[in-house]
């Protein structure tokens, strides 16, 4: 093709070589070629292979799955997606394509301590780092952070399900009081009550050693749901790791790559629509790439002799 296309080019005598004319002196030469064979192929060149046409609508599909997940899955996750929605695709394509247009999970950034220790008596730890119950409302998990904003502090406190990693409760204000973390236990019964749970007499509750946690006010909340307090010790953050990674989660997805943030009302929008995706999209490793919700869904279904409850946001 490379021959012929340069000597088709070039004029002799005033006339250009014709194709034929070349193929003609070829096959003299002992190096046949048709014309067709030579257009044929020319054809091929200018349309794009199989393999590119596909690695050209997956590249697509990969943009359209890692922007509608807040831009944070990797490569393994978007692989997670793209099979569950019924795209057939091995993981190391997509780990080949994401290079190629520059698309990579987010990574944590290291956290700033917020707990503040009180005077108040506190329970003890009954959960010892044990993070994986065999049921939902064995064991929830709270923790709050902050949130840097122009017009100040914004904290956000969260109540975290350890089986299916769900956020049940939330609550976003410019202030560390107790009441930042009743109002998310509250909800986070109310999201509960929601579903036809009313007894939470299994339930152990745990949280850190903050002064909001150890407060009276918050211990006899606990008491009056039906659920067990538990404490873990002063400045060691794996007494609360899960709580401490949905929250790293939460600030490496959503916060840092969204700022800068301008009022608490801004930042209650943006955490009310990433809990929704966060519950009832993110695919999460720990459920075996599956929705909190819909990991929960699947062990009722398991686990209740009657049907699961209607569906509620948190």
């Amino acid at each position: 093709m490379r021959f012929i296309d340069e000597h088709a080019a070039r004029t002799s005598l005033g006339r250009r070589w014709g194709v034929e004319s070349i193929c003609t002196v070829l096959a003299e030469l002992g190096a046949p070629i048709a014309p067709s064979t030579y257009y044929d192929a020319r054809r091929a060149a200018r349309e794009p292979s199989p393999s590119r046409v596909r690695d050209e609508w997956l590249s697509e599909q990969i943009a359209r799955v890692h922007t509608k997940n807040y831009g944070v899955y990797g490569a393994r996750k978007v692989w997670a997606q793209l099979n569950r929605e019924g795209v057939a695709v091995a993981r190391c394509t997509v780990e080949r394509l994401m290079r190629d247009q520059g698309l990579a999970g987010a990574r944590r950034g290291r956290r700033v301590r917020t707990t503040i220790p009180g005077d108040a008596v506190r329970a003890g730890d009954l959960v010892g780092r044990e993070f994986n119950p065999p049921a939902p409302d064995r064991l929830w998990v709270a923790d709050f952070t902050y949130v840097p904003t122009w017009s100040g502090m914004v904290y956000v406190a969260f109540v975290i399900d350890a089986y299916s990693r769900r956020i049940l409760g939330w609550r976003a204000a410019t202030t560390m009081r107790t009441s930042l973390v009743l109002d998310a236990l509250e909800q986070a019964v109310w999201t509960r009550r929601q579903q036809g749970v009313d007894e939470l007499g299994e339930l152990v509750h745990h949280s850190d050693a903050g002064s909001q946690y150890t407060s009276i006010a918050f211990t006899e909340r606990v008491a009056e749901a039906g659920a067990a307090p538990s404490v873990g010790s002063v400045g060691d953050a794996y007494d609360n790791a899960l709580a401490e990674s949905t929250i790293g989660l939460f600030k490496t997805e959503l916060i840092k790559p969204r700022g800068p943030w301008r009022t608490v009302e801004q930042v209650e929008i943006a955490t009310l629509e990433y809990v929704d995706w966060f519950n009832h999209r993110r695919l999460h490793s720990t459920c075996g790439d599956i929705p909190p919700a819909e990991l929960e869904t699947a062990h009722y279904r398991q686990h209740r002799p009657h049907p699961e409850p209607a569906h509620s946001s948190p």
